[in-house]
């Protein structure tokens, strides 16, 4: 959808389905859908792809044309709600030790969307196109605990947290036995994607699945959409108007972003 000569561009993907983990998800695909409406509010034409369309093949595709296609003054956006999780760096890039990725909805036939493939997916991106990353998983951390609600009604269900950790997908005992060691290394690699990221958590912290009034959505997702009806006028006072809402005391993520001063401080969306 083209507004003057500028064009609006997003890629939602939502996925609760995670075929031979165990460890299934309620809320992302609303979070998917939600941002589509509001996106498409907002001027986008939005690509929407949810459970067993999100493949590792068609998101790398999906997202190779997003950027690819544009050109200078663009706007482009992707969304992701799901599981986060990580694997052993195998080119020493990483502080952590720890690849990082999103995980589609065939993690457990070994196909994994790393930071480094999106590094170099966004890395295509042309001059002067805005691109903005909307995380709604956890990247890291521990297999975590159940949490009460993040509002005392909001739901009669436990919230999941979206780390899917590689011992539920990885069958190598060479490699199970790589990713015991590399657990328990500190430290955190900063994110390097030429987007302006905007994450649920921080490390070592985790995204959590969460119901409202009977409806499931994630817990980072619904305060951030909240946050968009104060219509904050750049990146920076949307993320300050998140914060007042989390960490809450039952749901401890940061809503955090990461990018350029004037990326944070630019238009938002």
């Amino acid at each position: 959808m083209s507004t003057g000569t500028a064009t609006k561009k997003a890629l939602c993907v939502g996925i609760n389905d995670y075929p031979g983990t165990g460890s299934d998800l309620s809320g992302c695909v609303n979070d998917a859908k939600d941002w589509k409406a509001e996106l498409e509010r907002r001027g986008y034409a939005v690509t929407l792809l949810l459970d067993g369309q999100a493949t590792r093949a068609k998101m790398g595709e999906e997202l190779v044309r997003l950027v690819q296609d544009a050109s200078a003054g663009d706007s482009l956006v992707f969304t992701f709600s799901g599981h986060g999780s990580w694997l052993p760096d195998d080119d020493s890039d990483e502080v952590d030790g720890r690849d990082e990725m999103l995980c589609p909805h065939d993690i457990s036939q070994n196909h994994y969307l790393l930071d480094d493939d999106l590094a170099e997916i966004f890395g295509r991106k042309p001059p002067g196109v805005h691109l903005y990353f909307i995380s709604d998983s956890c990247h890291s951390g521990t297999v975590a605990r159940f949490a009460p609600p993040l509002f005392p009604a909001a739901t009669e269900q436990q919230p999941r947290p979206r780390l899917l950790h590689p011992e539920n997908f990885v069958k190598s005992r060479e490699e199970l036995a790589r990713i015991r060691r590399v657990s328990i290394l500190p430290g955190r690699t900063p994110q390097k994607y030429p987007a302006l990221l905007a994450a649920g958590c921080r490390d070592p912290e985790l995204s959590w699945d969460a119901w409202f009034n009977g409806r499931p959505n994630g817990a980072f997702t619904r305060v951030a959409l909240d946050a968009l009806k104060k219509n904050p006028t750049t990146p920076k006072l949307w993320m300050t108007e998140i914060r007042t809402k989390l960490p809450a005391a039952n749901y401890p993520q940061t809503p955090s972003l990461y990018g350029s001063r004037t990326a944070k401080r630019g238009p938002i969306f």
